[in-house]
């Protein structure tokens, strides 16, 4: 499924998504228009219950991805809505690792970074803020590309 919201351009190339594992069939990518939209769908899809995992990608689209933040009434709302339905949700920003976090009751912001090793690529996720383990903590991995790279 893909709906779409104001004609947003984006990044998602289904084969590659396929390549990586994930069944099409049972994916729902959602184009909105704005922070608040994006939110607003996000909690359609968790007040559902049909799904484990809600990725928002505030980096791919005119999101306001530099200054995006989500009232703490709606990231309360999508907090107790994933505890209650078992799921999680991660939210994908383009922000310096000074800026501010989408909101106080983030409890996880971590750093992705990604380095060429020949055809593939290692990828290192350090935590910025992570109120279960504490900040600090970083782990690196080997992956290789999707075919559309």
């Amino acid at each position: 499924w893909c709906i779409e919201g104001g004609g947003m351009p984006g990044t998602f190339y289904p084969p590659d998504a396929a390549d990586s594992g994930i069944d099409l069939s049972a994916l729902v990518v959602v184009r909105a228009p704005s922070v608040i939209a994006a939110g607003r769908a996000a909690e359609r899809l968790l007040r559902s219950g049909a799904f484990g995992l809600i990725v928002i990608d505030f980096g791919s689209s005119n999101l306001e991805a530099s200054n995006t933040r989500i009232s703490d009434a709606m990231l309360g709302r999508l907090v107790s809505l994933a505890q209650g339905n078992d799921a999680a949700i991660v939210c994908l920003t383009e922000k310096s690792q000074d800026s501010g976090s989408l909101g106080s009751l983030v409890s996880l912001r971590a750093e992705a970074l990604r380095a060429r090793a020949g055809n593939d690529f290692e990828v290192t996720v350090r935590a910025v803020k992570d109120k279960r383990r504490g900040p600090g903590w970083s782990r690196a991995i080997k992956a290789r590309g999707p075919s559309g790279l």
